[in-house]
């Protein structure tokens, strides 16, 4: 049987470096996920799974509810995905002259920016957050929390002051709205 999360923080606070592979192994596909929603960019999502890493690693042992390991990794990446964000932002508005030239490679890969994917991808942002935006308030929270932040159904339960089933019943609810509110941009 696998260790719980809170023996997991305690063994990475001590330097256990298997029971940090264990919490890579566990949680870095949901990081990945959700970071890859948040930003639609699948190199930045990646650095941010990395980021979030490197925070566990260096700072487990100031968690102060080891329990709470999950969550904690889904609030850093959750705030290094809104610095990315916000990054991204300051750079638009940036007059053209000062960005810098592209030359090519980078790294390993080369850079690619196609516009037509770049304006569907946020036609496709503003339209999910337009369908957000029309579901009742208790749906919205529930469906962010699952999708963008993570956060398990008792989690969830716990944020919003309901019980698991009725986490379970708006989450559904929110789902089911927003596949058919965005149905045209499958």
């Amino acid at each position: 049987m696998e260790p719980n999360d809170e023996v997991l923080a305690a063994r990475i606070a001590n330097g256990d470096t298997g029971a940090f592979e264990l919490v890579v192994r566990r949680y870095s596909d949901g990081i990945l996920g959700m970071s890859l929603r948040m930003l639609g960019d699948r190199a930045e999502a990646e650095d941010v799974v990395q980021d979030v890493l490197m925070t566990a690693w260096r700072r487990a042992g100031e968690l102060l509810e080891p329990a709470a390991l999950r969550t904690w990794l889904f609030q850093i990446a959750r705030r290094h995905c809104l610095i990315v964000l916000r990054r991204r932002r300051t750079r638009r508005t940036e007059p053209v002259d000062a960005l810098p030239e592209h030359r090519g490679a980078v790294g390993a890969a080369t850079l690619i920016v196609d516009p037509q994917r770049a304006v569907e991808a946020g036609a496709g942002v503003l339209a999910l957050r337009h369908a957000l935006a029309g579901l009742p308030a208790k749906q919205r929270d529930v469906w962010l929390l699952a999708e963008v932040d993570g956060l398990s159904y008792v989690e969830i339960g716990q944020r919003v002051g309901a019980g698991e089933q009725a986490v379970r019943g708006r989450l559904s609810r929110a789902r089911a709205s927003l596949a058919d509110l965005m149905r045209a941009w499958r």
